[in-house]
C-alpha cells in the first residue's frame, strides 16, 4: 500500500513537498524522503532586518525647518517627538513628515543644547511611539540600524555595529557629549535626531555626529559615527516633555567656569553661590594650578567630525559637525 506524506519545508514558504513511501505486507523494503533543511543563519537575519525596519520605519519621521532638515523619533502618542536640538536651531516653524507621507505642523516643547537634544510636538492621532532600550548593557559588537533621513531621503536604513563607547565627544559650539556610542553604521547629513536601533526593535541612541578625515580635505571618514545613549535621550526627553525644561542633566556640577591659560592652569572666570566650587574656597578670577609644577594636559585631539544636521559646525580641538542636511 502507498500513502503519500505532504512536508512543510521551512524556507520554501511552505511549499509542499509530495514524498512517496512504499509499504508492502508490514514489511518496509525502503523508502524515499526529503530531510527538512533549516533556513541559513544569513537568511534568518535578513528576515530579522526586514522586520525590524518595518516595524520601527513608522517611528522615525522627517523634520523640515526654515534652515534645514533632520530626522526625529516619536516619543510618544501625545505627538512628543524627539531629536537633536542642532536640528531646531535658528527656525520657528517645523514641518514633520511620517513615513506614510502625512504631513504636520509642529511647535518646540523645550530643547537642552548641552546634550544637543530638543522636543518638538505635533496635534496627530494614531502615532507609533518608538521603545527605547537601556543603552547600558550595550556591548562592543552588537548589530545596531540606523534609520533617518539621510540627504532628505527619507526612511533611509544602514546597518554596522557599536564600536566603542566614548566619553566627552566634542560637537563644538561650546558643545560636548558627555558620552556617545560610537557605531559603524553610515551617517550621512539628515541623519541627525534619528533611530540607532537593536535587534529587539529598541532604540539604543540618537545619531547625531560623523567623523570627517583631514587628510581626505574634510571629507568622511567612513564607519565612524557616534550617537546619544538612549538613557541620556530618555532622562532629557521626559523632563522637556513634562515641563519644557531640564533641572537634571545627570551632570556632575563643580559651580565654577573656568577659561583655558595655555597649560600654565585654569583661570577661574565665575563661581556660583553655594556651588561645590565656593564651598571649597575657591574664588572668581584665580589661578587653579597644576600639582608638581606640571603644565596642565592640552585638549584631547579627536578626529575631524561633522554633525549631520541642517547646519555643521566645527570644532577648534575637534572636528566634529552635526549630521544634517541643508535644502536643496
Amino acid at each position: 500500500m502507498a500513502t503519500r506524506n505532504a512536508v512543510s519545508i521551512p524556507g520554501l514558504g511552505w511549499a509542499a513537498i509530495a514524498v512517496s513511501t512504499l509499504v508492502l505486507a508490514a514489511c518496509d523494503t525502503g523508502s524515499s524522503s526529503a530531510t527538512p533543511s533549516a533556513p541559513s543563519s544569513s537568511f534568518k537575519l535578513q528576515s530579522e532586518f526586514v522586520k525590524l525596519v518595518q516595524d520601527v520605519g513608522p517611528s522615525v519621521v522627517l523634520i523640515e525647518t526654515s534652515v534645514g532638515l533632520g530626522s526625529g523619533i516619536i516619543y510618544d502618542t501625545q505627538g512628543d517627538i524627539v531629536t537633536n536640538n542642532h536640528v531646531v536651531t535658528g527656525s520657528q516653524t517645523f514641518l514633520v513628515i511620517t513615513s506614510t507621507g502625512k504631513q504636520y505642523p509642529a511647535s518646540l516643547v523645550g530643547a537642552f543644547p548641552p546634550d544637543d537634544l530638543a522636543v518638538i510636538r505635533v496635534q496627530a492621532t494614531g502615532l507609533q511611539a518608538a521603545r527605547f532600550a537601556n543603552s547600558s548593557t550595550l556591548q562592543v559588537g552588537d548589530i545596531v540600524l540606523a534609520i533617518g533621513n539621510p540627504l532628505g531621503l527619507q526612511s533611509s536604513v544602514s546597518e554596522g555595529i557599536v564600536s566603542a563607547m566614548r566619553m566627552a565627544v566634542p560637537e563644538g559650539n561650546g558643545v560636548s557629549l558627555p558620552s556617545a556610542i560610537q557605531t559603524t553604521a553610515a551617517i550621512n547629513p539628515g541623519n541627525s535626531g534619528g533611530a540607532l536601533i537593536n535587534l529587539n526593535e529598541q532604540v539604543v541612541g540618537i545619531p547625531t555626529l560623523a567623523a570627517t578625515d583631514p587628510q581626505l580635505g574634510g571629507g568622511a571618514a567612513p564607519g565612524i559615527g557616534f550617537a546619544i545613549p538612549s538613557n541620556t535621550v530618555t532622562l532629557i526627553a521626559d523632563q522637556l516633555v513634562k515641563s519644557g525644561a531640564v533641572t537634571n542633566s545627570g551632570r556632575a556640577a563643580l559651580g565654577a567656569q573656568v577659561a583655558n591659560t595655555g597649560g600654565t592652569g585654569a583661570l577661574v572666570t565665575t563661581v556660583k553661590t553655594g556651588g561645590p566650587a565656593e564651598l571649597a574656597g575657591i574664588r572668581k578670577a584665580t589661578s587653579s594650578k597644576p600639582s608638581l609644577g606640571s603644565p596642565s594636559p592640552g585638549p584631547r585631539p579627536w578626529p575631524t567630525c561633522w554633525s549631520p544636521s541642517s547646519r555643521a559646525s566645527r570644532c577648534r580641538s575637534a572636528f566634529f559637525t552635526a549630521t544634517g542636511a541643508p535644502h536643496p
